[in-house]
């Protein structure tokens, strides 16, 4: 596999027919064995089982039926608001952007097709990547996204453009800091509760503790802009960790109320983690 890219798989069985790695539902040329069929309905001598056929005592022959492998689709769906400009040395767009150039090489190394969907205060059109089964998907999609431009206005864009996603069955990565109404996000896993979703959520060193020396700093909103003088001290650090704390503790409450996991990438992507996250969450 490529060296940037990740392994992942799905937590059932897709629907789809075009072959590919996956699990699925569909019946095939595949090595998964599923049910023993009559000769008739089914007229391929090389399956014959003549001991099924003994044993069932029908006087008919039987031959067995597999379940093929099958393609996905992979779906970015990145955050591209304000907030995501901050970081260092690496914003956290940045970090989303190498997030989509990886999906892009995993997608192709395994046969299936990666497309892109963005959000900041409303749904990106400008962003739009087609689902595309392509080698050079993946540098597209980074570059467009490392070179986008947020709006300035407020609020969320997510339910809008999760909404283009509502029914399918694709495994969709949301790549965010989910700096924004958690009530926001519930609508949002409601529309792609067809999907299989993966919460990747991207923090920056910066947003994870003050500066670690008590005086006066400024404080920037990354969404409007708006700068706040704060004197740093100890109490402030409590508090800081304590909201930090209980902003994490309200994201797992909430996605493991639909019995989804995020994975937390507070130092950069990695890809080997993303693999091992999915390793460790589908059976």
């Amino acid at each position: 596999m490529d060296p940037i890219a990740f392994f992942y798989r799905i937590p059932g069985r897709s629907g789809a027919h075009r072959p590919g790695a996956h699990q699925a539902s569909t019946n095939g040329a595949g090595h998964a064995f599923h049910s023993h069929a009559r000769l008739f309905d089914l007229p391929d001598p090389r399956r014959l089982d003549v001991r099924a056929s003994l044993r069932a005592g029908r006087g008919e022959w039987l031959v067995r039926t597999y379940r093929q492998r099958a393609a996905i689709t992979l779906r970015l769906l990145v955050d591209i608001s304000a907030s995501m400009q901050v970081g260092a040395p690496l914003r956290k767009l940045d970090i989303a952007a190498q997030i989509a150039e990886s999906a892009g090489h995993s997608a192709f190394a395994v046969g299936d097709a990666v497309g892109l969907l963005a959000f900041d205060a409303a749904h990106r059109e400008d962003l739009y990547f087609p689902v595309v089964h392509s080698r050079g998907a993946g540098m597209q999609m980074r570059l467009a996204i490392a070179a986008c431009t947020p709006g300035r206005t407020a609020g969320c864009g997510l339910v809008e453009t999760a909404r283009q996603l509502a029914g399918r069955r694709e495994l969709v990565l949301l790549v965010s800091d989910f700096h924004w109404p958690l009530a926001v996000m519930a609508e949002a896993m409601d529309m792609l509760s067809h999907a299989w979703l993966v919460p990747l959520v991207v923090w920056d060193r910066t947003e994870l503790a003050p500066p670690p020396v008590d005086g006066f700093v400024t404080l920037r909103d990354a969404e409007t802009g708006a700068a706040t003088p704060v004197w740093v001290n100890a109490r402030l650090r409590q508090r800081w960790a304590a909201q930090l704390e209980n902003r994490r503790r309200a994201l797992d409450a909430l996605f493991g109320s639909r019995g989804l996991q995020p994975l937390y990438l507070d130092g950069g992507f990695d890809a080997a983690a993303l693999s091992r996250y999915f390793v460790e969450q589908t059976p």
